[in-house]
């Protein structure tokens, strides 16, 4: 089970990348593509082209969390969006990470 406090912050790559690599090139992807401080303490989710694979990568203060989920069927509910970064609650990590559909449905509440 993954846990964080409510002052983490969760920063998505919209975009799949290759996620063959490890600590270095997650490290890279943060700060190139998602332009964060991956020494921040805060959370950096990615996934791969087919939307199987997910990759988290964090610092806890002495070193670098590479953290890999893989799902043997179905693809995991990526968040669209127009930028290369899109943050999330922790909870909505959450649910994407357990297969839940994440996005933002206006007027899904009653008035």
């Amino acid at each position: 089970m993954l846990n964080f406090s409510a002052a983490t912050r969760v920063f998505v790559a919209s975009a799949p990348v290759d996620l063959r690599g490890s600590f270095n090139r997650l490290f890279a992807l943060t700060q190139s593509v998602l332009q964060q401080d991956p020494l921040s303490g805060h959370w950096f989710v990615f996934t791969n082209r087919q939307r199987n694979r997910v990759k988290i990568l964090f610092w806890d203060g002495s070193g670098l969390w590479c953290c890999a989920k893989r799902l043997e069927r179905n693809r995991f509910s990526w968040v669209p969006a127009d930028q290369a970064c899109v943050t999330l609650r922790g909870e909505e990590l959450m649910a994407l990470l357990s297969g839940w559909e994440v996005r933002s449905k206006a007027g899904w509440y009653r008035r």
